[in-house]
């Protein structure tokens, strides 16, 4: 079952959806909108020569900060990260799902490749999978509205919550956007 926004709004009054800062009408007839920050990944693709999923470099992207002045151009066919404005806490009885905005997709940017599930127990700022699959550029501005959550309540409270220590949650409590931590997967 999906949340209505009068269920989000009392989810988020009762602390249990927990989304700071929460935009000016954020609250969406079904979804809350989330904004993007101001820090940028980029693929260092002139310095690597590929990217070993075994062994991931720290030096595979560069950070770039953005504003609503000097936004990031982003190119056709270009894949950055980027992250969430908004810091989310997601309770054990919801599962989230991020979706891009209607109207930037129309214009061929996607705001993820595969990770648009937000697990129950995750905190932190969501890493953004930002992908330009247009012919011409497209801006990116600090703040502007990047995509929206959705919330569906599940059958019981998960038993093991993203962060557990079992479960090894690599990015449980980012803040920035995040490099993969894949390679961590081949060092147990």
């Amino acid at each position: 079952m999906v949340l209505s926004d009068k269920s989000i709004k009392e989810e988020l009054k009762n602390k249990n959806i927990i989304i700071e800062p929460l935009g000016e009408n954020a609250i969406q007839p079904a979804s809350i909108d989330v904004r993007l920050d101001e820090n940028i990944l980029v693929f260092r693709n002139t310095d690597i020569p590929y990217i070993d999923v075994k062994n991931i470099s720290h030096n595979l992207t560069s950070l770039v900060k953005v504003d609503d002045k000097h936004p990031f151009i982003l190119h056709p066919n270009q894949f950055v990260l980027g992250s969430t404005l908004e810091y989310v806490e997601i309770p054990t009885n919801l599962v989230s799902r991020l979706e891009g905005k209607s109207s930037l997709g129309r214009v061929g940017l996607l705001i993820h490749s595969t990770a648009g599930y937000i697990d129950p127990g995750f905190k932190g700022n969501i890493t953004l999978e930002l992908s330009n699959v247009s012919n011409l550029p497209i801006t990116l501005y600090k703040g502007m509205k990047i995509g929206q959550m959705s919330f569906n309540k599940l059958t019981t409270p998960v038993e093991i919550p993203y962060g557990s220590d079992k479960l090894n949650s690599k990015y449980q409590g980012q803040r920035l956007p995040t490099a993969s931590l894949f390679h961590k997967d081949f060092k147990k």
